[in-house]
C-alpha cells in the first residue's frame, strides 16, 4: 500500500494544481491512495477558505471517474485557533469527511511564516505557546483525525532549533491526550522541500509517540504542485522503521485502517 494522505489542489488558496492533473500523476507514480486537505483556516484566511461545495463536487466526479486505478479519500485540513473551534465544529458537523488534519497555522490571527507571531517575542515564548495553543484546542475539539506538522514551528524558527527538553513536557501531555482520545500523527514529508535538519515532527517527537504507546501515523506530501504527489515517502517509511514502527494508516469515514509498513 502506497498512500500520500496530504495534498491539495487549487481548491486550497495556495495552490493552482488541478485535482484530475494530481490524480493522474499519483497514478503514474504508483500510488494505491490519496487523500485531499485542502485548507480551511478561520481568522486569518476566511475569505480564502475552501469552497466546500465545488470541491465535493469535483471529488465525487474523479472518484467516479479514476475509481479503478486509485482509490480517493475526501479530507480537510483544518489550521485551528482557540477562537475559531466553533466555525470547524459546523464544518466538520455538515461534511462526511474520510480524515480530518488538525493543524496549527497561526496564533491570535498572526501568522509564523511572516514572522507576525514570533515578533516582539523571545525563541522561548513563541515556541510554548505554539504548543500551548495545539494543548488547548485539542482538550476542546476531538472531531479530527491526525495532528499535522506537529513541530511546524521549527519550520519558520529564525534563531534556531529550539531544545527538544525545553518543550518536552508540553509535547508529552500533547501526545497522551491524542493518544487516550485515538488520535495519530502525521508525519509531513516536507521537512525535505524546506531542508530541515530533522523529519516533521523530529525524531524525538516520533520517538516519544511511540514510547507512549502512539501507533496512529499517516505520512504525507503536503503536495501543492504536482511535483510534490509522494515527494520522500518511500524514504520515511524506511525511518519508520528504524524508529521501531510497524504500520502506518489510512482513513475512511474517520476510522483508521492499519497497514505494514
Amino acid at each position: 500500500m502506497l498512500a500520500d494522505y496530504h495534498m491539495h489542489t487549487n481548491f486550497s488558496d495556495d495552490s493552482t494544481c488541478e485535482m484530475e492533473d494530481e490524480i493522474k500523476k499519483a497514478i503514474a507514480l504508483g500510488l494505491d491512495e490519496i487523500c485531499f486537505t485542502e485548507h480551511v483556516d478561520y481568522g486569518v484566511k476566511t475569505d480564502l477558505n475552501c469552497n466546500y461545495y465545488e470541491y465535493r463536487k469535483e471529488f465525487n466526479r474523479c472518484k467516479e471517474r479514476y475509481k479503478d486505478k486509485i482509490t480517493l479519500k475526501f479530507g480537510i485540513e483544518f489550521g485551528m485557533q482557540l477562537h475559531t473551534i466553533d466555525e470547524f465544529q459546523k464544518d466538520f458537523n455538515e461534511n462526511n469527511f474520510d480524515f480530518v488534519i488538525l493543524s496549527c497555522h497561526q496564533v491570535d490571527n498572526k501568522e509564523f511564516w511572516t514572522q507576525d507571531f514570533q515578533r516582539g517575542k523571545t525563541q522561548k515564548e513563541y515556541n510554548e505557546k505554539y504548543y500551548e495553543e495545539i494543548l488547548k484546542v485539542i482538550k476542546r475539539y476531538d472531531d479530527y483525525s491526525v495532528l499535522g506538522h506537529l513541530d511546524m514551528i521549527r519550520r519558520y524558527d529564525m534563531k534556531g532549533i529550539y531544545p527538544f527538553e525545553n518543550i518536552k513536557d508540553i509535547v508529552t501531555e500533547i501526545l497522551r491526550h491524542i493518544i487516550l482520545r485515538g488520535k495519530g500523527i502525521e508525519i509531513n514529508t516536507s521537512s525535505f522541500r524546506y531542508k530541515l535538519d530533522d523529519l516533521t515532527p523530529s525524531r524525538d517527537i516520533l520517538k516519544l509517540y511511540r514510547e507512549l504507546g502512539g501507533t496512529i501515523i499517516t505520512i504525507g506530501s503536503d503536495t501543492h504542485k504536482e511535483e510534490d504527489i509522494g515527494y520522500k515517502i518511500l524514504e520515511v517509511r524506511e525511518e519508520l522503521k528504524k524508529l521501531g514502527f510497524k504500520q502506518f494508516c489510512t482513513f475512511e469515514k474517520m476510522k483508521a485502517i492499519f497497514h505494514d509498513l
